[in-house]
């Protein structure tokens, strides 16, 4: 059986976990969560990469894919963990890039610690619209614990977007953590904006280093 390693600091994790689960159930999906450097990981890139290099070294060479269902993690360290590690195959989330973008307002929920790399500055860069970020630290701790309410998420968003004339037309989500709040946010905009995160996208390309089917578990016949 296929087997794939997701690594990551905290709920988020589980729920990308859950998610390949759910799409691709004849993988064998094994979970590295490491709850006890959570603030390390979250913090910055140089920490996250050494807590996540000791914490997947023992699956390197013996699975056929790592996972890092973390923004910061994926965006700064994913080339790191390939070039020194030339025979195991890695993955990360990526930042989303929306459909619509030409007139449209996009809100980009993230934490400091990914807004500040060079990488998101790149990002915002390229993104063809009116871009505006916001940088939520005390939620993925929250949202781990299970304390994060629907009255502190519409609060601080009635806070932080105070002030702004248009309603955002496209959601990005920029930390794994988020998709488990997807319905409040959801609730909250409206249905006329879309909300974006990376998973599909990093369930499309596993199944194609793997050669397997997404979502119906079959494996691809070879050509």
């Amino acid at each position: 059986m296929l087997k794939i390693v997701v690594f990551d600091s905290g709920y988020g994790g589980e729920l990308f976990a859950d998610y390949l689960q759910e799409n691709i159930p004849i993988v064998d999906i094994i979970r590295v969560i490491d709850w006890r450097n959570s603030d390390k990981i979250l913090a910055k890139p140089s920490t996250a990469r050494q807590a996540a290099e000791k914490a997947v070294l023992p699956y390197i060479g013996r699975v056929d894919l790592i996972i890092f269902a973390n923004y910061l993690l994926s965006i700064t360290s994913l080339k790191y963990f390939q070039r020194k590690y030339t025979g195991q195959k890695f993955l990360g989330l990526t930042l989303k890039i929306p459909d619509c973008q030409s007139k449209c307002s996009t809100l980009i929920l993230t934490t400091k610690a990914v807004s500040r790399t060079i990488s998101y500055r790149n990002y915002i860069f390229h993104l063809k619209c009116h871009t505006k970020t916001i940088t939520l630290d005390a939620w993925p701790g929250k949202i781990d614990d299970g304390e994060l309410t629907d009255d502190d998420i519409s609060m601080a968003l009635k806070t932080l977007l105070l002030g702004e004339k248009n309603q955002p037309k496209n959601i990005i989500l920029a930390c794994s953590q988020f998709n488990d709040i997807k319905p409040t946010l959801r609730h909250y905009f409206g249905n006329k904006a879309k909300i974006y995160d990376s998973f599909d996208d990093t369930l499309r390309e596993a199944c194609k280093i793997l050669r397997i089917r997404g979502g119906i578990g079959k494996k691809k016949k070879r050509s």
